[in-house]
């Protein structure tokens, strides 16, 4: 299965979104799924099974407990494949950024300006 097409469904994102702040047990992650998302346990253990076998995952037994973590070469992968096209949003978003700034800019400049007329004594009086 290609990196998109696992990283493409909302709950397997989600699930490494859990996962990006450490090791998780998979009684806690099906919990967090089945609240936000209503999937079951055997739902959630499907996923799981996805993210692990596509490698981005690694699980390892402690006890009763199966404990996940995130495997980041997929990950890294898949965001060097995008690094390509990063130039498609970069642009528009320094553009954006150009703008924001000029407009601050001037609001700031017509905010001295109105404050400094406020504080210009009116004309043919004395200083």
């Amino acid at each position: 299965m290609h990196a998109f097409d696992v990283l493409g469904d909302p709950v397997r994102r989600r699930i490494l979104e859990l996962l990006a702040d450490g090791e998780q047990p998979s009684g806690a992650i099906a919990a967090a799924i089945r609240e936000e998302f209503g999937i079951s346990q055997p739902g959630v253990s499907q996923h799981l099974r996805v993210l692990r076998e596509s490698g981005f995952t690694t699980v390892h037994v402690a006890g009763t407990r199966r404990l996940y973590a995130v495997n980041s070469e997929p990950l890294r992968e898949a965001g060097e494949w995008l690094e390509r096209f990063r130039h498609i949003w970069d642009q528009p978003l320094d553009a954006l950024a150009t703008e924001l700034a000029r407009g601050k800019r001037e609001r700031r400049l017509r905010q001295e300006k109105d404050h400094a007329r406020h504080r210009e004594p009116p004309e043919g009086d004395p200083p």
